[in-house]
């Protein structure tokens, strides 16, 4: 069990959109903080990255431009300043022709609760240049999530989320392959291990630490300290988060009633699970869903 795998679930939660921008000339856009996750990659061209705080970057075809936890940040076709950027718009794709530069945008926007702890202790933007020869996964998953945002047909609901995913997962893979931070955590130890994956699995169980640690073959005070040690939190608190993260998920992509959602995140009454999913996004169960579901329609 890794925790990438526990940041992915919980930008899940969140709206998926996706783009594809095209431009010739002189071009520049300033996208403004968001709660949420996305990146960039640039599929043919080149550009400028531009951030608040480093001098401006040039990308060329290929590299990726990630932002975390949804920093200020601009694209230009020449070194700029933000303030200099006009704010960018979402507009129609304006279909096949000739272009200086085409890039693949995508994002998760979280109306609801903060973004992941582990993503936003990363650098605010970073980029990732992959090497396509060696790994071509990337590029797959670029060139599907191009051909899904120019044909929006019957299945995209399902499809975008899935694809930003992935993208998200090997972008992020290969960031920490090459600037792996030693405060990014590593479970390598079995026994916690262990646990996550029953916490993963079965969120429903009347998990206690004593049983956590039981599953981990570990005293409780072994447990409990080698735990917040790789995890940065308790283990009930990480089992809160991911109930809460998993029954956000359900909300969002299955019509189960209320109680049925709250026992299968281990809430004995859909009122405790309310009152706790409440404290967590600030807003009630059913006004997420509700808000999902007109923002679908809308779609």
């Amino acid at each position: 069990m890794d925790v990438l795998s526990s940041v992915i679930s919980s930008v899940r939660v969140g709206r998926a959109e996706s783009c594809s921008v095209k431009g010739s000339g002189a071009w520049g856009w300033r996208y403004p903080q968001l709660e949420g996750s996305g990146f960039h990659v640039v599929l043919h061209g080149g550009a400028w990255l531009i951030t608040s705080e480093d001098p401006p970057r040039e990308l060329k075809p290929g590299d990726v431009v990630l932002i975390p936890s949804g920093a200020t940040h601009g694209l230009s076709h020449a070194p700029a300043t933000l303030d200099a950027l006009q704010p960018a718009v979402m507009t129609e794709d304006p279909g096949p022709g000739s272009f200086d530069t085409e890039l693949l945008c995508g994002a998760y926007w979280l109306e609801h609760g903060p973004v992941h702890p582990y993503l936003r202790s990363l650098p605010e933007v970073l980029t990732v240049s992959p090497d396509y020869d060696r790994d071509p996964r990337l590029s797959v998953l670029a060139d599907l999530l191009r051909a899904d945002v120019a044909d929006a047909g019957p299945g995209t609901r399902a499809t975008r989320p899935a694809l930003l995913d992935v993208m998200l997962t090997h972008i992020l893979r290969q960031w920490l392959d090459v600037n792996q931070p030693a405060w990014w955590p590593q479970v390598t130890d079995p026994g916690i291990d262990a646990a996550l994956r029953a916490i993963h699995t079965d969120p429903h169980l009347p998990w206690t630490v004593d049983s956590l640690s039981q599953a981990a073959g570990m005293s409780r005070t072994t447990f409990i300290n080698r735990f917040k040690a790789l995890l940065d939190q308790p283990p009930m608190a990480y089992l809160t988060d991911w109930r809460l993260t998993r029954g956000a998920q359900l909300l969002r992509e299955t019509d189960a009633p209320l109680a049925a959602v709250a026992r299968r995140v281990g809430y004995s009454t859909e009122f405790a699970f309310s009152a706790s999913f409440r404290r967590r996004y600030s807003v009630s169960p059913g006004r997420f869903r509700l808000a999902h579901d007109l923002a679908t329609q809308d779609a």
